[in-house]
């Protein structure tokens, strides 16, 4: 068991069909847990992360959802339930990044943004919670951005949107941390193969004290080290390079 710790465990990772999402979903089933790998609109992608797990000897399913929909959340939970069980461990990883000047990002930008960044991981968690607290035990983690922090380039909206999820985190891991449920934010920053990147490669990686981007794996690794510790709660973990140290 000390290789698989989430065996018998059910995780949800939204936006697990590539870069990131993809790596936490990969690294979850090595552990042991039963993969609900999410996607928007690639399902092929999303199936070939499945494909990877299976043909590894673990057990996953693609499982699609419009989170742009306030709807939508709730019918995820409730499809992964069906399909797979209830929902142990949340990874809400899915989030929009595009690019945008404040004279760029109205009304209709911003609140698109927020919608996809910042409800329906809320929506999300808000779904999962009850069964969670019935069984006293499950784990959360908000994917944010060091955008949260420091403004980032991508646009108002996105750094709104991801810091709004640090004030999700702490308002809902201090209410069930008695109940066996932890609830982390992971803010990396710069990470190759995602299509969240300001900017060309090269240029960005002048930017690091590390002097290169991350790699999803990288990410995936602190993201499984926080799943597994049950004393680690309400905080908002950075991984960066060293672009941002507090």
């Amino acid at each position: 068991m000390a290789d698989a710790p989430f065996a018998g465990r059910v995780a949800l990772v939204t936006g697990a069909s590539g870069g990131i999402g993809a790596a936490i979903s990969t690294r979850l089933a090595t552990a042991g847990a039963t993969i609900a790998v999410h996607y928007s609109s690639n399902h092929t992608s999303a199936q070939r992360v499945v494909d990877a797990i299976v043909s590894a000897g673990g057990r996953a399913q693609a499982i699609g959802a419009d989170l742009h929909d306030a709807q939508a959340p709730e019918r995820l939970i409730a499809e992964v339930r069906e399909a797979l069980g209830s929902v142990d461990v949340l990874v809400a990883n899915a989030g929009l990044g595009r690019r945008g000047t404040l004279e760029q990002v109205g009304a209709e930008e911003f609140d698109e943004m927020l919608a996809v960044n910042l409800r329906a991981p809320y929506l999300l968690a808000r779904a999962v919670l009850p069964q969670m607290r019935a069984q006293r035990f499950g784990r959360i983690i908000f994917m944010s951005s060091v955008a949260a922090l420091t403004g980032g380039i991508l646009g108002p909206h996105y750094a709104s949107s991801k810091a709004g999820l640090h004030g999700l985190t702490h308002f809902i891991a201090s209410r069930v941390a008695q109940d066996g449920i932890t609830v982390n934010a992971i803010a990396p920053a710069l990470i190759q193969d995602t299509d969240m990147l300001p900017g060309d490669p090269g240029d960005l990686s002048r930017r690091i004290p590390v002097g290169r981007l991350g790699t999803p794996s990288e990410v995936a690794d602190l993201t499984l080290a926080v799943l597994r510790n049950g004393y680690l709660t309400n905080q908002v973990l950075t991984i960066d390079g060293g672009m941002y140290p507090r």
